[in-house]
């Protein structure tokens, strides 16, 4: 019937594979003016605070060899 050499045990199985659906999927709904500026304003938040992070975490990973940076001495190691 369906020219296969073995037997299949559920035929929808077998149809599978050349099944097309004449049925189309319902339009998307437009994003109303508050949702597409609550994601802008979301995705703007998240880009701001990454850059923040790495404008304040930068200085502290720098390893502070910066010609005209002098070695920091405490006051108890000045007085004889």
């Amino acid at each position: 019937m369906f020219g296969r050499r073995e037997p299949v045990p559920f035929a929808f199985v077998a149809e599978a594979d050349r099944f097309r659906s004449n049925v189309t999927p319902p339009p998307r709904e437009r994003l109303s003016v508050g949702q597409m500026a609550g994601r802008w304003l979301l995705g703007l938040t998240i880009v701001a605070g990454l850059v923040g992070s790495l404008v304040i975490g930068t200085p502290a990973l720098s390893t502070g060899d910066h010609p005209g940076s002098q070695p920091q001495q405490s006051q108890a190691s000045q007085k004889n």
